[in-house]
């Protein structure tokens, strides 16, 4: 990517209302994001009636009901896509959906997204997985959780997907393919790692950066899925090397429901991108040398040979004859000792440049 891509991370931020679904569009358009992504599934296929919330789901929302519970209320209907999809568009950025069933994915290939986010916790969910790859788009692999082997065996399950006849019937098949070069050079320009902290809001101690050093070992480009509190660490991703950014949002921090807390408020997110683009900018190409700006400075700032005393025509030079001042034309400064020793062919006075 020529850029950072920046994701708006609604999620479920809208709370089963649509006009709060709108207005977070607007606002991730507003901030100057790339695509505002929202979350597809369906909660019993999602969830079992007996399936525990997670600790910071406990903290945020009504501990009386279940993740089930939770989830129905949180469910964005099929109707709701193609508006928001339109209302994205008309802003001039992409609208996004993760899926976290096979016929929320399904769905979704309706839409025609330029590529598919696998969010974390399907990362190990080999067949829903292989389903994703098996639709051909750019996949964006967030991998919150996991280790390195659970990143390498997911990785596999995409290269079959991308390669195979048909979907394996035992994970052997998954490894062999792997075995394959041309298999996994398939991976290449098609995947996108995010590291991530799959805690909501992230410690500042847990966001491990350097772990993306760590996943550029599968030779993929690396970005992160930030899940902190502020803009700080998704900045410093960036400063590491981050092709993509992926952020919570919200319209604001108080609401009720389980992912406001670890979010933007839309003015946050609106400086983050700023920040982004400004840092993206200030990274540069890496090579040293004068910037354009710098050439008069350059010339201002640098010194050049000048006598130090009078010198009289026919003087051999010593060295307590020359010596540097800025003058900005003469004898580059290095010039000075070859002069020593030499016999000045005219007079100078002190301070004059040779």
């Amino acid at each position: 990517m020529h850029k950072v891509y920046v994701i708006a991370e609604a999620g479920v931020n809208h709370n089963g209302e649509i006009e709060l679904a709108r207005q977070l569009v607007d606002r991730a358009a507003d901030a100057g994001v790339d695509a505002v992504k929202f979350q597809t599934f369906d909660a019993n296929k999602l969830a079992t009636n007996t399936a525990p919330k997670a600790s910071y789901q406990q903290l945020t929302t009504n501990t009386a009901e279940s993740q089930l519970e939770m989830l129905r209320k949180l469910e964005l209907p099929y109707e709701w896509h193609w508006e928001l999809r339109a209302r994205a568009h008309s802003r001039g950025i992409e609208f996004l959906s993760t899926a976290f069933d096979i016929d929320s994915l399904n769905f979704l290939e309706e839409l025609d997204m330029p590529f598919y986010k696998v969010p974390s916790g399907e990362l190990t969910n080999a067949p829903l997985l292989w389903q994703f790859a098996r639709l051909g788009r750019p996949l964006v692999v967030s991998t919150g959780m996991a280790t390195m082997s659970e990143v390498e065996l997911a990785l596999a399950v995409i290269a079959h997907a991308f390669n195979a006849q048909g979907e394996p019937t035992d994970i052997a098949q998954i490894w062999r393919g792997w075995s394959d070069s041309t298999w996994r050079a398939s991976l290449n320009g098609r995947v996108t790692l995010l590291h991530c902290t799959s805690q909501y809001p992230t410690p500042m101690r847990e966001c491990n950066l350097r772990a993306m050093d760590t996943l550029r070992a599968f030779g993929l480009p690396v970005g992160y899925s930030d899940h902190t509190e502020g803009i700080l660490i998704p900045i410093a991703a960036v400063a590491r090397g981050a092709t993509f950014i992926e952020k919570h949002f919200t319209l604001d921090r108080n609401m009720s429901g389980p992912d406001h807390k670890a979010s933007l408020e839309p003015h946050e997110l609106a400086e983050m991108v700023k920040q982004i683009r400004d840092l993206q900018v200030a990274l540069g190409d890496g090579s040293k040398c004068p910037q354009p700006s710098e050439w008069n400075t350059r010339q201002a700032a640098r010194q050049q040979v000048v006598a130090a005393r009078d010198i009289a025509a026919g003087t051999l030079m010593t060295r307590e004859d020359l010596t540097t001042a800025r003058s900005s034309t003469g004898l580059a400064a290095t010039e000075l000792w070859g002069l020593v020793g030499q016999v000045s062919k005219r007079g100078y006075q002190k301070g004059e440049i040779i």
